[in-house]
């Protein structure tokens, strides 16, 4: 069928303008930003038990000014900002799920660890908060990279938290640069995750998978993990 030539006249102007706008929105966007990643743990001590369970790892909560892939820094203990041009490569809990069950994998201690209970049958979970993880320039030049995370191992028959421990390293960044932040982030997460493997494999028994052996009850919660940030003692 052939359109009236006022007809078709309209449908190419509105083309035209449809391409003339997606150009607008192309030409105003910014430059993507440069993706950064960290590193999962490992090297670990020899000593660590081999345990005959399996866990599931859940993706860490987080206040939502964590919950992004942009990385925070904090100019004063009461304010939020993060850096222009520069992203993590997924949402910090995600990234910092991922690390974990590398990480556990990487101990080469433990039958099973999935991301959830269809990938594996697993007798706990380890639940996690993200309560800190921003350059802190409040706290003198380089800023600090400032990780903390509080774990809790849930069994998975009752969902039950069998015990909890907050792990948390804060690492000065050896220039104010991008860069040299992203590194002692990792530095930082390097610390927590080393004792947060650790303490999940030696928390329960070795061998609580085993039929007839009895699961530990709810546990005291003992001090946090910290190191080198400041008010930690060490």
């Amino acid at each position: 069928m052939t359109l009236p030539g006022r007809a078709l006249g309209a449908i190419v102007m509105v083309a035209a303008g449809t391409m003339l706008a997606a150009c607008a929105v192309l030409s105003a966007g910014e430059d993507p930003p440069q993706l950064y990643t960290l590193t999962p743990k490992s090297t670990f001590d020899q000593s660590l038990p081999r345990v005959s369970w399996q866990i599931v790892v859940e993706a860490p909560s987080a206040a939502a000014y964590l919950n992004t892939s942009r990385i925070a820094l904090a100019m004063t203990p009461t304010s939020a900002d993060y850096y222009a041009n520069a992203a993590w490569t997924d949402r910090a809990p995600l990234m910092i799920q991922t690390l974990l069950v590398e990480s556990l994998e990487n101990s080469r201690r433990i039958v099973g660890v999935g991301r959830d209970p269809l990938s594996v049958r697993p007798t706990y979970v380890l639940q996690s908060e993200l309560r800190e993880f921003q350059a802190e320039y409040f706290q003198g030049k380089p800023p600090l990279a400032h990780v903390r995370i509080v774990a809790r191992i849930v069994r998975q028959s009752d969902r039950q938290i069998i015990a909890s421990r907050g792990f948390e390293r804060c690492v000065r960044a050896a220039e104010d640069s991008v860069q040299a932040v992203v590194q002692a982030f990792d530095a930082a997460l390097d610390g927590v995750l080393k004792g947060a493997v650790s303490w999940t494999l030696r928390t329960p028994p070795a061998n609580a998978a085993i039929e007839g052996v009895s699961l530990p009850r709810a546990r005291a919660l003992p001090g946090d993990d910290t190191a080198g940030c400041p008010g930690s003692g060490s």
